[in-house]
């Protein structure tokens, strides 16, 4: 950048005195100020954007990179994966050779148990239940069953013995 030392700027003020004279020169001044400061905050942004770039290309190289670790993992994840299942199907194999007698010419029917039942889970899914537990409502002498007046009377009516 364009280094100006303090005569310099003394010598372009007394120009500019000279040639635009007093009374302009408050607001050329001003306009001069505005021009720089708009300029200075044109270059910020330029760089602004120029670091913003170069860091969205960083990350779309990290990007790559952790795209290509993933894919690797996976790779090497499903071959060990498909290894297993080889030796562990073959190590099933010779075990139930064994059991089954050996011959290949027999048929290799493998059991498999029945499918479970259905058992109804025998809920009254109809009937709207409280969150008082029975126990607590029987304990306490809380209703349990809805009663008519006549049912009440006839329950609690002392018993005559005759």
């Amino acid at each position: 950048m364009i280094d100006f030392g303090f005569d310099k700027i003394a010598l372009i003020g007394a120009v500019a005195l000279i040639v635009i004279g007093p009374e302009k020169l408050p607001k050329v001044a001003r306009t001069v100020g505005h021009l720089i400061g708009k300029a200075q905050r044109y270059v910020a942004d330029v760089k602004a954007e120029v670091n913003r770039s170069i860091e969205l290309d960083e990350l779309k190289k990290m990007k790559t990179e952790f795209e290509d670790a993933a894919r690797n993992v996976h790779s090497t994840v499903s071959s060990e994966i498909n290894q297993t299942k080889t030796d562990f199907d073959k190590t099933w194999q010779d075990a139930t050779a064994g059991i089954t007698g050996g011959d290949s010419s027999t048929s290799h029917e493998v059991w498999t148990p029945p499918p479970p039942q259905y058992k109804h889970p025998k809920k009254k899914w109809r009937l709207k239940r409280g969150a008082t537990p029975q126990w607590y409502k029987q304990r306490n002498g809380i209703r349990m069953k809805a009663q008519s007046g006549a049912a009440r009377v006839a329950r609690f009516r002392p018993r005559s013995s005759a």
